[in-house]
């Protein structure tokens, strides 16, 4: 069953880039509401505590470091479909990869400075939502 919510983290390189604005508006011109926003910047421990999951992987530390890197843009979004099309809306991780008019396409400056986050499932999406968010911050 799909939900209609996902969530996202504009990263550290596309905040530095100066890239918020251009981004949200491109989530917003695709449909997407906002229901949670906040600008923040990840500690190490709550990095890797949401990146958990890719711990044994050899990126994970570079990972860490990027995300804590400087301030980040967390976001839950609502729109049917939500975690599909937000996954279609952003790209492949790959910027070079990614479908012309995607926002990793447009803004990510390679596979690890890739502009955004999207969460992969449903189930996903909650959880990271959860995390960023307590139920009084999501409208």
């Amino acid at each position: 069953m799909t939900t209609n919510k996902t969530f996202t983290m504009i990263k550290p390189d596309a905040v530095r880039n100066g890239h918020i604005g251009a981004i949200l508006e491109k989530i917003t011109s695709a449909g997407f509401k906002i229901a949670a926003m906040k600008y923040t910047q990840l500690s190490k421990r709550d990095a890797q505590e949401f990146y958990a999951i890719h711990k044994e992987r050899p990126f994970y530390g570079e990972l860490v470091a990027f995300m804590t890197s400087g301030p980040i843009v967390s976001a839950i979004l609502e729109k049917e479909n939500a975690v599909e099309d937000f996954r279609a809306l952003i790209g492949a991780t790959n910027p070079e990869e990614a479908a012309e008019g995607t926002i990793r396409r447009l803004f990510a400056t390679d596979i690890t400075e890739n502009a955004v986050h999207g969460s992969d499932s449903d189930e996903n999406a909650a959880i990271e939502g959860a995390f960023h968010f307590s139920g009084r911050e999501i409208y």
